[in-house]
Order: C-alpha cells, then structure tokens, then sequence
C-alpha cells in the first residue's frame, strides 16, 4: 500500500532559549553552532536527506537571524570569490526560492500552537515536525528523520520518535504508553505529557520527531490548554489514537539535548571527536585536561 508522500516539514523555532543566557539576548539559540554548523543547519540537512521539500520556520520576535542565515550571503561569497577561497562551506545554506517559508507565532502559547500556526502552509498533507535543539545524530545517510519516513512508507498514519531514558527522566518529556511491539516500531496506545513522577506508563520518550496527519490540524485549533499552561502538540496527538494508525520508531542513534548546557556541550564534544581534521587533538586535549586518573574515574 503507498502513503501520502511527505514533502513538507515545521522547524518550531520562535522560543526565546532563556536557558543559553546571555549568548541568546542577541543570537537565536537555534544558530548556536556545533563545532561549526549552527542546530538548525543539522536539522535542515536531516529533512533534506529524508526527501522533505518544503521547509516551514514557525519563528518569533528577534529570530530574523533565521531567515538571514537561509538567504544569500554576498558579502561574504563576493569577498570568498575573489580571495580564491573554498565556498564549500556555505553548501546548503541557501535554500531554493519557494521551499522556504517563515512565519510568526506571536504569543508564546506552547508547542502546539506554534504547529498550528503552519496549518495554511500544510495544508491537506502529512508533515513532518523538527525540534532544531534536540540534536539526532544517525549513521551516515541514516538520520532519524529518514528512519522515520522509511517506517511511515510501511505503516503510514502518525509516527513519533521514541527514545529510551531513565525513568527518573520521564517527568520532563512526553511520555507513549507502549502496546505491541515489532522491531523498531512499537504501537502507541496513549501518550501523556510530562507525567508526574512514578506515573509514567513507560520510559519511552518523544525526543522531537514527527510525521502527522493534517488532521492535527484541526484538533489544534481547539485545543485547551495542558501542562505548563501551554497548548500541548502531544495532547493534541493522544486524541488522534484509536481513528488513525499511530506508531513510535525507536531512532537508531544517538540523541543530545541541546537545549540544555550539558547536552549542548556533549554534542560539540562528540561531533569534534567524530572529525579528521579535529578527532586526534581533541582527543588529546581532552585526555590532558581529564589525567590518567580522570578518565579511569569517568570510566
């Protein structure tokens, strides 16, 4: 059976990222860079490898640095051109006339209604969603986006990426209650956001990946507000279970937070280790600072 294909992704990216304060006062957190791409670059570049065409910015005041970043830099090429230097590094950075769209969510009035501000660019399709600061890092030519469209091709409906995490953890996510499992994909049965400690109906998270119906769209639209006092994406999803397929996929990877310092940190450590031109003296700098005794203790 063939399914709708998926063309179309939301990158929400209209929050303020109080927690990277002060370097957020002037830069959106999303272009805060890992190594030397910013976040939002991986998670373009994750959409793109999965066959998305249309990329859609639900942005917010002072995130203009977004829609700058995607346009063409003249200055810069101009200056690259005529000093004879490489432009490779600007390589998908400008994307096509038409496959990008910006638009305002103008109150910060949670996830959810940051989704449903995309609704006319939707449309009638199924979409994707992209949280730029949960960072996917898959095997080459396997991101998590991918993944998740192969298993769409074979079960269509919904899919959220699921990820295992402590269950001390699961009060900060969204949370599936699991039903039968078949390899990576695992039947969704409910979905609760940000249960309260000891109530999680599992440790399987939502780490910021989605392929939805449009339908969403709709519930959206009318959706009261859930925890935090913010319109929630996944109270939103849990009304859909039952009248449409819904499956998570366990993401093949390894996953960093980086809307924490910690996670942010992580990521730019493991993507420098992962690189030619850097593993080897990071791998140094890191066994200096740390001592023989250091790495015996973190190990």
């Amino acid at each position: 059976m063939s399914y709708r294909p998926i063309r179309k992704a939301v990158f929400p990216v209209a929050g303020l990222g109080t927690r990277f304060l002060p370097a957020t006062k002037s830069v959106p957190k999303e272009l805060l860079p890992v190594v030397d791409r910013p976040l939002i670059q991986y998670a373009v570049d994750e959409a793109r490898e999965a066959g998305i065409e249309q990329m859609i910015f639900v942005t917010g005041r002072g995130k203009g640095a977004i829609e700058d970043y995607f346009d063409m830099a003249y200055e810069a090429e101009a200056t690259q051109r005529e000093r004879g230097k490489d432009l490779s590094a600007l390589e998908g950075t400008r994307l096509s006339p038409g496959n990008a769209v910006f638009l305002r969510q103008q109150e910060p009035l949670g996830l959810g209604h940051a989704i449903w501000c995309a609704r006319d660019i939707v449309g009638d399709e199924p979409f994707a969603i992209l949280l730029p600061d949960e960072f996917m890092k898959g095997a080459p030519g396997r991101g998590c986006l991918k993944q998740m469209v192969e298993a769409y091709d074979k079960v269509g409906g919904n899919l959220v990426c699921a990820l295992e995490v402590p269950m001390a953890d699961t009060p900060s996510y969204g949370v599936i209650d699991p039903g039968a499992r078949d390899g990576a994909l695992t039947e969704v049965k409910g979905l609760v956001e940000k249960p309260a400690p000891g109530t999680a109906p599992s440790n399987l998270i939502l780490p910021g990946r989605y392929i939805l119906q449009p339908e969403v769209m709709k519930i959206l639209e009318t959706q009261e507000k859930g925890a935090g006092g913010e319109i929630q994406l996944t109270d939103a999803m849990a009304s859909m279970i039952g009248s449409q397929p819904f499956h998570g996929v366990t993401f093949d990877g390894r996953r960093f937070d980086c809307g924490s310092k910690a996670g942010y940190i992580e990521a730019n450590l493991a993507l420098a280790l992962d690189r030619e031109d850097l593993g080897d003296h990071i791998r140094e700098f890191a066994l200096a600072e740390l001592g023989v005794s250091g790495i015996a203790a973190a190990a």
